[in-house]
């Protein structure tokens, strides 16, 4: 069943205004669609303290050069094991790799993971979008079909499935 739509008024200084309407402009929306997108991102910001059922992605980019720090990385990928549900591996320059990891969890526990990688000695930049407090995200998989798994499929680092055990890649 659709929640119904309520309307309400919102005040608002002239100058915000324009530029809000400006944003609507360049997305092609309207006021409506931008202040439920607005709602709905501080809703989801309020949860991740509450420790509520979120997934999230965390986007690092980091020297690898840095010693050892390839290997901590994909050993706390391991350490999280089915947490970690994808990743993806890019080489941005010569010295500099990014890595985008997708982590389900309790929302208060995937900040703390991520506030701990991005710690790491050697990690430049990055940052964690944690959408939380969706509902169910079918932990038990029960939306597959029969014969399929949860399974991820193997990074675009080379390490296979993220069950197995990885094999060594060849020093980047």
């Amino acid at each position: 069943m659709k929640d119904a739509l309520v309307r309400f008024g919102v005040a608002l200084e002239g100058s915000l205004l324009r530029n809000l309407d400006a944003v609507v402009r360049e997305r092609g929306g309207t006021r409506s669609e931008l202040f439920r997108d607005l709602a709905r991102a501080e809703v989801g910001r309020a949860k991740v303290p509450k420790a509520v059922d979120a997934i999230a992605t965390l986007t690092l980019v980091y020297d690898h050069h840095v010693r050892d720090l390839s290997e901590r990385l994909t050993e706390l990928q391991h350490e999280l094991g089915e947490q970690v549900r994808a990743t993806m591996h890019v080489h941005i320059s010569h010295d500099l790799c990014l890595e985008v990891i997708v982590i389900r969890g309790r929302s208060d526990r995937l900040k703390a993971i991520a506030d701990r990688l991005l710690a790491l000695r050697g990690v430049k930049q990055g940052g964690i979008e944690i959408v939380a407090g969706l509902g169910d995200l079918d932990p038990d998989h029960s939306h597959l079909r029969e014969g399929e798994t949860g399974a991820s499929q193997p990074s675009a680092r080379g390490h296979g499935t993220r069950r197995g055990g990885p094999e060594k890649s060849a020093k980047r």
